[in-house]
């Protein structure tokens, strides 16, 4: 029996974002249900070398099958400049929780790209306006790709803005779409006036306010991951109906992260979390729903939903690198 290795080809080969997406729900609503388990993200902080890992396991329970993993994830900074790596690193340890076999070891970086944007997909399927057909996204960095790849799976967009300081990588996005959709570059209230937005950016002090939104555009808020993060105004998050992925970890190191712990924002101000919203004991958008918030922080149980999606799809088409890692034999 062998454990497969699958690096960030095969993951963004295998991780085909309809399947990521249906899986992703799945895993939202199996933890509504009650059917995970999700100890809170652990952190060992490196002030020393400006940096941190995250420890992410996580178990889940489906209707039609269930899986175990853990992810080992970094942010550091200075990689790119210092050491020419990447500031995100992870990797995904997939394991077949009736044995525990590890099944497959896999690139957790790109795979925390595709299930981020799934999971942007999925609030917006239940958020977001019916006939949406317009995505703004602020912040031009390696995530802007991907929310728009996933949420074009679920939203027939048409037309694109992309908000950044850096032109360059403005052009590089643009470049990237110009042939699918109708791409340009925007200011922030421009890609915000879209029927969706997206925002994927790191800062500390907000850079959203409440007229830089339509009437009734469904906001992804991805960029805040740590304490102190935080992209949309405190005026918009209180006037907007606000779905959470978790309470633990949004209070924590979400965009509510900052309000929330100031007394801004409080727990009547949550509408739901999205596992409510799909399993359908919170309603999701009506005709009275103005503005939404997805308050996405990435859940341990979206990795391991994403990565069976990548195992089973590799293992089917008999790709991957085997290797004998438990030292039981070859055999499968």
């Amino acid at each position: 029996m062998n454990t497969l290795l699958l690096d960030s080809d095969d993951v963004d080969d295998y991780a085909r974002l309809d399947g990521v997406i249906d899986a992703v729900e799945q895993a939202f609503a199996a933890f509504e249900r009650g059917d995970t388990q999700m100890p809170a993200k652990s952190y060992i902080d490196l002030p020393q070398y400006n940096g941190d890992f995250r420890s992410m396991p996580a178990y889940l329970s489906t209707d039609e099958w269930d899986a175990a993993g853990l992810k080992w994830v970094n942010v550091h900074p200075d990689n790119p400049e210092d050491h020419d790596l990447p500031t995100v690193l992870g990797t995904m340890i997939y394991s077949d929780p009736e044995t525990a076999f590890p099944k497959a070891i896999m690139d957790g970086t790109t795979l925390t790209m595709k299930r981020t944007g799934a999971a942007a997909a999925v609030a917006t399927d239940y958020l977001a306006v019916d006939d949406a057909s317009s995505l703004g996204i602020v912040g031009a960095g390696v995530q802007s790709y991907t929310q728009l790849d996933a949420i074009s799976e679920i939203r027939s967009i048409e037309e694109v803005v992309v908000s950044d300081p850096d032109d360059a990588r403005v052009d590089a996005f643009v470049d990237a779409y110009d042939d699918r959709f109708d791409v340009r570059s925007g200011s922030i209230s421009e890609a915000g006036h879209c029927d969706i937005l997206s925002t994927v950016t790191p800062v500390e002090d907000p850079i959203v306010g409440p007229d830089d939104v339509g009437d009734h555009t469904h906001i992804n808020a991805i960029g805040a991951d740590a304490e102190g993060k935080h992209e949309l105004a405190d005026d918009l998050l209180q006037a907007a109906t606000i779905v959470i992925d978790d309470h633990e970890q949004c209070t924590h190191s979400g965009e509510i992260n900052v309000p929330y712990h100031e007394g801004v924002l409080t727990d009547d101000d949550i509408h739901a979390e999205i596992g409510e919203v799909v399993v359908g004991s919170k309603p999701g958008r009506t005709d009275e729903t103005g503005v939404t918030v997805f308050d996405s922080t990435g859940l341990a149980i979206q990795d391991v939903a994403a990565a069976h999606v990548v195992y089973e799809n590799a293992r089917a088409a008999g790709e991957g690198q085997p290797f004998d890692l438990v030292g039981v034999g070859d055999s499968d």
